[in-house]
């Protein structure tokens, strides 16, 4: 008797360990690039697909790589996709794709890059783009008020639907407003482009004393000369500031203005200037 009850908690210790290793099994992960996670197991790969079959399914799966940002295998490996080349090439190969719209938010404004252009080497830079993109979508949050009811997109979601898109600093201008409604899900859309060229003029100051002569027990004494020389270089940087409005596809406001200051972060007044001048900009 006791040999049948040892023999029954045998076999239900080996099949709760039997249920547990199959509940617990480890299963890869695909990272997309709209960050949807997919627990799956993994059967086949190659340069285009990746071949998966969901817990508890036989029937395989196929997704194309360019979807594909990175995959954790059950093993601990995991494996980066290029996504900047991938979006890149699938930008040009597929270029005459329909565009994926996305919802559309009525009264809703969004801030495109800025391209910051130095017209004599035609060099854009990503970092004043970026940085003049944020102090525009600062400055409308800032006079929220001013621009009811009008509601700023934010801006984390507004690059993040561009660069999907295969879009930034470099050739948001290629792009047409209306197709980039689409892609933001916006009715309004601020533009604007910043161009400059840089002169420097230098100035020297000598200060220094003079020849003296004294007296010492009756002899003449002559002092040496000293001077000292400093130089200075200033840099003065003439922007041309060009600002632009849309709304449902169409041209609302357009305007382009010299900063009257020649200093470095002359533009930023040119922009609020703009900005308090739009349609968009009401005094409360």
């Amino acid at each position: 008797m006791k040999v049948n009850r040892a023999i029954a908690v045998l076999v239900m210790l080996l099949v709760s360990v039997f249920s547990f290793a199959q509940g617990g099994k480890k299963l890869d992960k695909i990272i997309k690039r709209d960050y949807q996670i997919i627990e799956c197991t993994i059967a086949k790969m190659s340069d285009k697909t990746v071949e998966y079959s969901l817990p508890g399914e036989t029937l395989q799966i196929s997704l194309d790589v360019s979807q594909i940002a990175r995959i954790d295998f059950a093993s601990g490996r995991s494996q980066t996709f290029d996504v900047s080349a991938s979006a890149g090439n699938t930008s040009q190969a597929n270029s005459n794709d329909p565009i994926v719209a996305a919802d559309m938010k009525t009264n809703t404004i969004a801030v495109l890059p800025i391209p910051y252009l130095n017209s004599d080497t035609q060099q854009s830079s990503e970092e004043m783009a970026k940085f003049a993109q944020n102090d525009m979508y600062n400055k409308l949050l800032d006079k929220s008020a001013n621009i009811f009811p009008l509601t700023v997109q934010d801006l984390r979601t507004t690059n993040s639907l561009l660069h999907k898109a295969g879009i930034d600093h470099t050739n948001i201008d290629e792009t047409p407003i209306a197709d980039l409604q689409k892609i933001l899900g916006v009715d309004n859309i601020v533009a604007a482009k910043i161009s400059y060229t840089m002169s420097s003029s230098s100035t020297a100051s000598t200060y220094g004393s003079g020849s003296t002569t004294v007296s010492n027990n009756d002899k003449k004494v002559k002092s040496s000369d000293y001077s000292t020389t400093t130089a200075n270089t200033q840099m003065y940087y003439y922007y041309n500031v060009y600002f632009d409005m849309y709304k449902n596809g169409t041209k609302i406001y357009s305007q382009t203005r010299k900063p009257f200051l020649n200093l470095k972060d002359s533009w930023i007044d040119s922009i609020s200037y703009l900005l308090k001048r739009s349609p968009i900009y009401v005094k409360r």
